[in-house]
């Protein structure tokens, strides 16, 4: 598959809102992405978008970033506005936007293994791990590098890939999602950002029945990694929304948890900048310090 044509897939998307659909997982009548690649997978046809920026090289080995699309989303609308495709450029990755399958007229990410806080019986994991398998049969891909990031459901299904297939995963980033209750075993110190606003009316920052706090995710993940219980903390205030930057460092194999708190923010991917950076950016930034042996 040349350049072009995966430009093309990007430029000539079909775009069209959820329907109702039969409620069988699999039915793909709640999205349509145009012309995205297509993978079966547990007799599923499961659609991807794939971004090769120009200066991927052949000849060396380029990292993977698969970004995960929010509940009832399509890969295609969610590309517009989490769109990371001016970071691939410069950095030279490529990027992923899988599409979540479709039951009860909505598409949905499945972050646990089968059962417990699942949406469907979909196997999402799987589904993920053959995509990079598919990835890596067609482009020279870094498998010491490959990243999950996502936002709301998306974002549950970074932290699912953390733990139930760490030993694929790099580091996560998650943006106004959750980290479900359905723990797995996890293979080396995880590096881990995580953005979300203090008005979230979706997943609460402080947390509900369904949903654990930020601050307990971040627990979580600063227990792992051994990282410094205490945060270095920064404050941006030059924009439209004062913003936190909290850094737990020093971890095992140097890895850290970093979290961006927008006061007042809402359940959104974040446009407002932080020291300049876009929400991509920063994510990208604390994301490529790692590798699967952790700080490279």
């Amino acid at each position: 598959m040349n350049q072009l044509f995966i430009l093309m897939l990007f430029v000539g998307l079909v775009l069209s809102s959820c329907g109702v659909d039969s409620g069988t997982t699999g039915d793909n009548s709640c999205y349509s992405n145009g012309s995205a690649l297509t993978l079966m997978h547990d007799d599923i046809e499961r659609e991807y978008l794939l971004y090769l920026p120009d200066s991927y090289d052949p000849g060396t080995p380029a990292p993977v970033v698969l970004n995960f699309h929010g509940f009832g989303d399509q890969a295609s609308t969610y590309l517009l506005s989490a769109d990371m495709r001016p970071v691939a450029d410069t950095a030279g990755c490529i990027l992923v936007y899988p599409q979540g399958s479709c039951s009860n007229g909505a598409s949905h990410w499945n972050p646990c293994p089968i059962g417990g806080d699942n949406k469907s019986t979909a196997d999402d994991a799987g589904f993920v791990e053959a995509l990079l398998n598919e990835i890596a049969s067609q482009y020279q891909v870094d498998m010491d590098r490959i990243y999950a990031i996502g936002y709301s459901n998306g974002g549950m299904m970074a932290y699912g890939l953390a733990q139930y297939k760490s030993e694929l995963i790099a580091a996560v980033a998650s943006v106004s999602g959750a980290m479900l209750d359905c723990r797995g075993s996890i293979s080396h110190p995880m590096p881990v950002l995580h953005l979300h606003g203090t008005s979230d009316g979706v997943i609460p920052y402080n947390g509900n029945s369904a949903y654990s706090s930020v601050q307990e995710v971040l627990d979580f993940w600063v227990n792992v990694n051994q990282t410094n219980t205490t945060p270095a903390v920064s404050t941006d205030t030059s924009g439209t929304r004062t913003i936190e930057q909290y850094v737990y460092d020093e971890g095992e194999r140097g890895v850290s948890v970093a979290h961006y708190k927008y006061l007042g923010g809402d359940h959104v991917w974040f446009g407002e900048r932080f020291q300049g950076l876009s929400t991509a950016s920063l994510i990208w930034e604390f994301l490529s310090r790692y590798d699967l042996n952790g700080l490279r």
